[in-house]
């Protein structure tokens, strides 16, 4: 059965990709684990060292200290009170935050545009800190994207081994048929090698709902080019169990510690 298609609604003008009032940020609630300290290798990748595996390098090549004593172990557990130093450089972990933003179109995933297109950094505000995208949406797409303080979980979530689905509505130049939708989900051969959609669906006219759990660079647009479609409008949805709902372009929002404690076992 053919689904009644949900209007993508007219993109936001330039001059409203920055609202004022985006979200308010509310700490996390610190919990008894935290309390108890730490791992050092989650302590310098909360502090915007690396990922959990690079700063164990760090840890081994005898260049971290806690107190003035060497650092051992990547899985010692840090005192609260405690001073961690990198070669000498005091490093403080912040606190645990992931976002959920609506990225509009025309904004770029990088940390900075050579074209001088707005980043998706300048949507948030400074309080956060560093911040990693979970992955990226291309400038001409929109939608869901997720953003950590935690370079870590970005690494987890974003990779494709652990096939976290995605989501989206793409709306294409022309209707698809039936073999069409066949051949995306058994697979259409890419330069990253096979593509394919874990499920799609006609929704009328021109859109389709299509799932991914694979992570090619620019996937869908060049699936579809390779049956010969333009990709026209592209947004993602949905991101395991998180989805965008009605948060609009440019708007985000803090998950509770519930949520992320759920995205995390996705990963």
């Amino acid at each position: 059965m053919v689904s009644d298609p949900v209007p993508f609604g007219e993109g936001m003008p330039r001059e409203s990709l920055f609202p004022q009032s985006k979200g308010t940020f509310r700490a996390p609630v610190r919990t008894t684990r935290d309390a108890e300290g730490m791992r050092l290798n989650r302590y310098l990748a909360a502090a915007g060292l690396g990922s959990r595996r690079g700063c164990e390098e760090l840890i081994t090549a005898r260049r971290v200290r806690i107190n003035k004593r060497q650092a051992e172990s990547p899985g010692e557990r840090v005192p609260l009170d405690a001073r961690v130093t990198v070669d000498g450089r005091e490093v403080k972990a912040a606190q645990s935050v992931v976002i959920v933003l609506h990225k509009p179109r025309g904004v770029v995933c990088t940390a900075a545009a050579q074209d001088r297109r707005p980043i998706i950094v300048d949507l948030m505000p400074r309080d956060f800190g560093r911040l990693f995208t979970v992955g990226r949406l291309d400038a001409e797409s929109e939608g869901l994207i997720l953003l950590t303080n935690q370079g870590d979980l970005a690494q987890r979530l974003a990779h494709p081994r652990n096939k976290v689905e995605k989501e989206y509505r793409v709306k294409l130049d022309r209707p698809p048929d039936d073999e069409v939708l066949r051949r995306l989900e058994k697979g259409v051969k890419l330069e990253e090698g096979m593509a394919r959609a874990e499920r799609i669906e006609f929704l009328g006219r021109h859109e389709v709902r299509m799932v991914l759990r694979q992570g090619m660079k620019r996937q869908i647009r060049l699936m579809f080019r390779v049956l010969g479609f333009t990709v026209e409008r592209l947004k993602r949805v949905r991101i395991g169990g998180l989805e965008l709902g009605t948060l609009q372009p440019g708007a985000w929002r803090v998950l509770s510690v519930k949520d992320t404690r759920k995205l995390e076992k996705e990963s």
